[in-house]
């Protein structure tokens, strides 16, 4: 069963992202940073004894971009569509939401394309999520792959950082000619009454 995360899962969620934090497959979190967040989490539930097999964030970035992170499914529970199906209550959410676009920063990304992302450069993207990053041990050398799902017609979403392809950019500012220097007054000029 896929629902939203609870309180109660937030330190078997830490354990299993840590687990394939080691493996270098994703960043680890805080149980700060989780239990700050845990309304950006769903998680898969067993259905016999109710423990938190999977769990994937929808981490909103601006207005019209959201990130799908801290996808785990446990390795037991690997191949039954639980990454597939936490990925869906994610997107799910964010149409609800009325977000345009996801991205995610992933080495599966054969997975992400079965669900519709495109692979994009991960340039394109704001300096706001390159946040999490700084945290990286691979940073700056990051070799993950960015993805992109596009929910909404690009044409109709406003810029949000650095030229996307597909997103019009904000009109440029109206150049000024060069800036006037105020006239020193002369000895002869009056000032004051």
């Amino acid at each position: 069963m896929i629902r939203k995360a609870r309180i109660a899962d937030v330190v078997g969620i830490q354990k299993m992202l840590g687990h394939f934090a080691q493996k270098g497959k994703l960043l680890p979190r805080s149980l700060s940073e989780l239990y700050t967040n845990l309304r950006d989490t769903f998680v898969a539930e067993e259905e016999q004894d109710g423990r938190v097999v999977g769990c994937c964030s929808l981490h909103i970035i601006w207005e019209n971009l959201a990130e799908i992170r801290s996808l785990a499914v446990d390795d037991a529970h690997q191949g039954r569509g639980i990454g597939r199906r936490l990925v869906e209550a994610c997107t799910a959410e964010a149409h609800e939401l009325g977000i345009g676009r996801l991205f995610t920063l992933t080495y599966e990304t054969g997975f992400f394309k079965r669900l519709g992302f495109k692979v994009v450069d991960k340039n394109i993207f704001p300096h706001k999520i390159w946040a999490d990053c700084l945290h990286c041990p691979k940073f700056p050398d990051c070799d993950e792959v960015a993805l992109v799902l596009n929910l909404k017609p690009q044409p109709d979403l406003p810029a949000m950082g650095p030229s996307i392809p597909g997103v019009p950019e904000p009109p440029a500012p109206k150049k000024r000619g060069p800036a006037r220097r105020r006239k020193e007054p002369s000895p002869g000029d009056r000032i004051g009454c």
